[in-house]
């Protein structure tokens, strides 16, 4: 049997009487989109926190590569190669989209805060920003201002940013909100390319963007995982379309 690259088992987040996550197992295996999909208030952002280390659970467990790593902080989650990006945009944006992928990577090499680092440091981050900048589309675009970009670039950026650190697991938190179609499809075009080489977990409202690039989907509501299962498997669940969904199977 395959070892799964993250795996939870029992993994629950109280906040006082609530519980905004319950027990929930959830298994990823390397190289596979696995899609956290389900209502307003089911759990999904509270789940990346705790896989994330922005959160400690209240009960559970959290292993990655079979590493039991619950509770620890989010910078040594971020070491271990799990990247995360939010709901909200993340960049400096006054810096150029360069300067930012360029302290992302910075941040995850060793001694990046010994004001005497050595240059080939420097020079590893730089390179590391190059790629992820190419790798995101963006080369063209490395000397502008963040703020001067759209928002469907800024969120590339963002992306741009986990990738200089180069991680293997990527944690997505909507990636695709408040984009326009067509940067929508430029960005899911994207994330097709990351998960080429890369683990992706990523929380998203679009139904048919999730269904086109999705090998595995985790449905939550009310904080429980309601199903999980191969796309189509999903599609056809009957609790699923009557939760979520809203809509007979085709």
């Amino acid at each position: 049997m395959v070892e799964a690259l993250l795996e939870t088992a029992g993994l629950t987040r109280l906040f006082g009487g609530l519980a905004a996550v319950q027990d929930v197992a959830l298994s990823v295996q390397r190289g596979e989109v696995h899609a956290i999909v389900g209502p307003n208030g089911a759990g999904k952002t509270t789940l990346i926190n705790l896989l994330s280390g922005d959160l400690r659970p209240s009960a559970g467990s959290v292993r990655y590569r079979g590493r039991d790593i619950t509770g620890w902080p989010a910078h040594k989650v971020a070491h271990l190669g799990i990247g995360r990006s939010y709901q909200k945009t993340n960049i400096f944006r006054d810096y150029t989209a360069f300067e930012n992928c360029w302290l992302a990577a910075q941040a995850r090499l060793p001694g990046a805060l010994d004001m005497l680092r050595p240059a080939e440091s420097r020079k590893q981050a730089t390179e590391r920003a190059a790629k992820a900048l190419e790798l995101c589309g963006l080369a063209d675009r490395a000397g502008r201002r963040a703020a001067a970009l759209s928002y469907g670039e800024q969120r590339q950026i963002e992306i741009a940013m986990l990738l200089a650190a180069e991680p293997e697991l990527l944690l997505l938190d909507e990636p695709l909100a408040g984009m326009a179609p067509e940067e929508g499809a430029g960005v899911l075009a994207l994330l097709k390319r990351l998960a080429e080489d890369h683990t992706l977990v990523m929380i998203e409202h679009d139904m048919d963007a999730v269904f086109a690039i999705a090998r595995r989907i985790t449905v939550m509501v009310n904080g429980r995982v309601l199903a999980s299962g191969a796309p189509g498997e999903i599609r056809a669940n009957a609790q699923v379309q009557e939760a979520y969904l809203g809509e007979a199977a085709p």
